[in-house]
């Protein structure tokens, strides 16, 4: 069994995520602002963070991965910015904390809809939410110059949480690389909340896509 860490550890995906590894036997610590949140297992640790601290690259010594769903709240009027600043803090502890794999959860902005175009910038993407996704895109676009890292990015597919969100699990996924993932019908795809915990599970346990980003979507 692996020691993994989940920082985000009480939002929609990272509560999805430290459940799933809990139940594969898995050690978890789970880092959030409010441990009281944190799911409860045997083999789950709450430990209270800020990713701002400046000894928060301590905290990421020793483990084998790290999933990274760090979210700084929908209705922080400050969103974008402080998504680039937990994460840039994020790399630089991994940086220094030499995390063997680093698999960041990002959003579903920076994958094409054709060549040359990425979801967030086709006419219909909702404006309220553009500058935190662009902020995610720059996130990959940065990541994707840095082998000092060892990185990974997962963008679920695009309507993750933009349909009612759904909790099923099914165990069944299907895995793209920067393209969206669409169903038979043409529309773009979606994925369970468990589902998405799953294949974020399998591939901390596999470590595949080192310093690639790819996707996921239901089977």
């Amino acid at each position: 069994m692996k020691k993994i860490a989940v920082i985000g550890a009480t939002g929609l995906v990272g509560n999805a995520v430290v459940q799933e590894l809990a139940s594969r036997g898995h050690h978890v610590t789970a880092f959030a602002r409010n441990i009281d949140k944190v799911a409860q297992a045997n083999n789950v640790q709450a430990v209270a963070m800020d990713v701002n601290a400046p000894d928060f690259s301590e905290k990421l010594a020793g483990f084998d991965a790290v999933v990274n769903a760090f979210n700084a709240g929908w209705e922080n009027p400050n969103l974008a910015h402080d998504l680039k600043t937990g994460h840039a803090n994020i790399l630089t502890a991994s940086k220094t904390a030499n995390v063997p794999y680093l698999l960041v959860v990002g959003g579903a902005g920076s994958l094409n809809v054709a060549p040359n175009l990425q979801l967030v910038d086709t006419p219909d993407f909702p404006a309220e939410i553009y500058p935190a996704a662009n902020a995610v895109r720059e996130l990959l676009d940065e990541l994707r110059q840095r082998k000092d890292i060892n990185w990974a990015f997962l963008s679920p597919a695009a309507m993750f949480a933009v349909n009612p969100v759904s909790f099923e699990k099914t165990g069944a996924y299907r895995i793209g690389g920067d393209d969206v993932l669409m169903n038979a019908d043409g529309s773009p795809a979606d994925i369970s909340v468990a589902d998405l915990a799953v294949a974020i599970a399998d591939d901390v346990e596999r470590k595949v896509h080192l310093h690639q980003r790819f996707t996921v979507a239901q089977a």
